[in-house]
């Protein structure tokens, strides 16, 4: 369960409220009493969140967002063979969805694969043979999320692999509702690579099934996919995380072709995890961080 408080400051000239309510502004007189205050700091929205008996400041006006845009033509990012995206004017007649072209307004058809463009959330109904969309399957968007950071080992066929003791080792003792998998290299080209037949590094199946067994219910990575680019059709990682046909878990999800920027530090933060209401398996989606401070 999670529980918000905001406080907020506003300038007004020289004057400075906080609104410690909904709907009630106290006028503050002094400064001094403002910059004292025990969770505003102006320019900030700080909210108090509570979670498994431990209280954190969360500043949510500082997100972090790790998702790619989606972006028309070769330099966004790409995989699985998908065509690139299109973002095209509507065009009916002499009529034109283009201000710039002398349309009254710009109305866009989009193209694109959610799997294969672009930064993107997907659900058990990626795998099944049942249709679950992935607007069924997630019902929740707040949780408490572990970033860690690894460089995969390559083994001797060329493969770059994530393992259970990767993981086992960056989260201890520690048992967050979500895991964000940073990997080494960390270039910008992530940012418009093209994976197509590059076979990137993956999460070996004994991985998978440890992320399961620590009750962990949304993976996201900056790769295009949890399997092996070419694995037959096996999907290993994604089975065992699902637990998918024998103990499906629907309320899970895999977020992939994310990116982390460097100057953002492993640790523990809330993630805001933001799809659109697709009836599919899976959708374009916007993971947001923030940085989580314990509350004195």
């Amino acid at each position: 369960m999670v529980c918000c408080h905001f406080e907020l400051v506003e300038k007004h000239g020289e004057e400075t409220f906080v609104q410690r309510t909904q709907y009630k502004w106290i006028k503050i007189v002094s400064n001094s009493f403002v910059n004292s205050f025990p969770f505003v700091i102006r320019n900030q929205m700080i909210s108090k969140i509570t979670h498994k008996g431990k209280s954190y400041n969360v500043d949510l006006a500082k997100p972090i967002d790790i998702s790619i845009p989606l972006r028309a033509g070769e330099q966004n990012v790409n995989a699985w063979y998908s065509p690139p995206v299109k973002i095209e004017p509507v065009r009916m007649g002499d009529w034109i969805g283009d201000v710039k072209q002398g349309g009254s307004v710009n109305f866009r058809n989009v193209f694109f694969n959610p799997h294969g463009n672009g930064t993107h959330t997907e659900c058990v109904g990626h795998i099944s043979k049942e249709d679950y969309s992935i607007n069924q399957c997630l019902k929740t968007f707040f949780f408490v999320a572990e970033l860690i950071t690894i460089l995969p080992d390559e083994t001797a066929n060329g493969d770059k692999i994530i393992t259970k003791q990767h993981i086992e080792n960056c989260l201890g003792d520690k048992r967050p509702e979500a895991i964000v998998i940073r990997t080494l290299d960390n270039s910008l080209s992530k940012m418009n690579k093209h994976y197509s037949n590059t076979n990137p590094p993956y999460l070996i199946y004994e991985a998978a099934e440890y992320i399961d067994a620590m009750g962990i219910d949304h993976v996201l990575i900056d790769l295009p996919s949890v399997d092996k680019e070419v694995d037959g059709g096996k999907l290993a990682a994604h089975h065992a995380f699902w637990q998918y046909p024998h103990n499906t878990k629907l309320n899970r999800t895999i977020t992939e072709m994310i990116y982390v920027p460097n100057n953002v530090f492993d640790g523990t933060y809330l993630l805001n995890l933001q799809i659109a209401s697709f009836e599919n398996d899976a959708s374009p989606s916007k993971p947001v961080l923030y940085q989580m401070n314990t509350a004195l």
